[in-house]
């Protein structure tokens, strides 16, 4: 079993000595999403290549800080950019930021990211409010951290996604009239992207949005207790769903022309918190 506390002692005292406060509420950036913290009051940012053994991402649109940072009396945790478990990082190493996220005190984390749209009510630009994770392929390594379940941990993840989260987004959006989605995040461990054929088995079996985060770092959160949700912003059709071919560059693209909504929302929410 991987212990955690110990893998990132010196992350979190680095961390515990910079910050300028408590932070209350925790949202992990997802790909081309990072422009949100520049739409917020930033109190403190510390580039992740600045502390000693953090892992950084070499993907585009990831581009690695820490925000300390203000919306009203809200105190916020942002992290821009992630990294990822098919850039060859050990599935512990991209549970950091939820790790940091549970050391700093946070109650809420708000998991964002680039997914691919199978479900045929999903295209570019949509949001989709994920209401549960398929994360059957990584089942190993989550079990390498989180140990075998005890009921204090069954009876966390009986509430993860967290439902009265998953509430207070439904009304933000009905509030902001945007029009949310809902369905099942379905996790690929990359590095390609899935074939048309794994697109098709996992429409069969109950996933409407395909990617590559999130559902560990939803899991490992709802173990400890954090209340959490993740919102996918579809930036593309999945493989086999249209004939355009799939590039990293579409994902940017679209998170760049659906930025404003996503903002709008994201703000909306964390001011019903």
């Amino acid at each position: 079993m991987v212990n955690l506390d110990y893998k990132f002692s010196g992350i979190i005292d680095i961390l515990n000595r910079l910050k300028p406060f408590n932070p209350d509420i925790a949202i992990i950036l997802g790909s081309g999403l990072g422009s949100f913290a520049k739409s917020v009051k930033i109190v403190k940012s510390i580039p992740c290549g600045s502390i000693e053994s953090y892992p950084l991402s070499s993907v585009e649109g990831h581009s690695g800080f820490i925000h300390f940072a203000e919306i009203g009396n809200k105190k916020l945790l942002l992290f821009e950019g992630r990294i990822h478990f098919y850039e060859g990082f050990r599935l512990s190493d991209c549970l950091l930021q939820t790790h940091i996220t549970h050391k700093l005190g946070c109650k809420y984390l708000i998991i964002t990211n680039a997914a691919g749209g199978i479900n045929n009510e999903l295209h570019p630009g949509s949001l989709m409010l994920n209401t549960s994770f398929n994360s059957m392929n990584i089942k190993n390594e989550l079990t390498e951290v989180t140990g075998l379940a005890d009921n204090y941990k069954k009876d966390n993840l009986l509430n993860c996604p967290s439902a009265d989260l998953n509430n207070i987004i439904r009304t933000s959006a009905s509030s902001e009239n945007i029009d949310l989605k809902e369905g099942v995040y379905w996790f690929n461990k990359g590095p390609a992207y899935e074939t048309p054929a794994e697109v098709k088995m996992a429409k069969i079996f109950g996933g409407d949005a395909v990617g590559m985060s999130s559902a560990h770092e939803a899991v490992y959160a709802g173990s400890l207790g954090i209340e959490t949700a993740s919102i996918s912003l579809i930036t593309n059709y999945a493989a086999g769903i249209s004939e355009s071919k799939l590039s990293h560059t579409e994902v940017i693209d679209t998170s760049e022309k659906a930025k404003y909504i996503f903002e709008k929302l994201i703000k909306r929410i964390i001011l019903n918190l």
